[in-house]
């Protein structure tokens, strides 16, 4: 446990912050949840708004450093990549 003042501040803050993260980190989550409930009922039109939906939030939380900028563009791409089979094979 801290013992000076300025230790227990910090531990404080530290706490507020971590909270504060894993709730936007939980949100991300979520997003990218919806895309994947869409794609699953292979429903195309939900996923791809609900894609766009998730892209700036996704990018949004890269730019704040809550998930890696990597982790951001490899998600995007991914989902991307299925939506974009949903409707090939919807297609065919």
């Amino acid at each position: 446990m801290a013992n000076s003042p300025s230790a227990k501040k910090r531990a404080i803050q530290a706490e507020k912050r971590r909270s504060h993260n894993a709730s936007l980190r939980s949100m991300v989550r979520t997003y990218i949840k919806n895309v994947v409930k869409a794609l699953n009922a292979k429903d195309l039109e939900k996923a791809k708004t609900a894609y766009v939906a998730a892209v700036p939030v996704i990018d949004r939380m890269a730019d704040k450093g809550i998930i890696h900028k990597n982790k951001a563009a490899r998600h995007k791409s991914r989902l991307n990549a299925h939506i974009k089979a949903l409707g090939e094979a919807a297609a065919a």
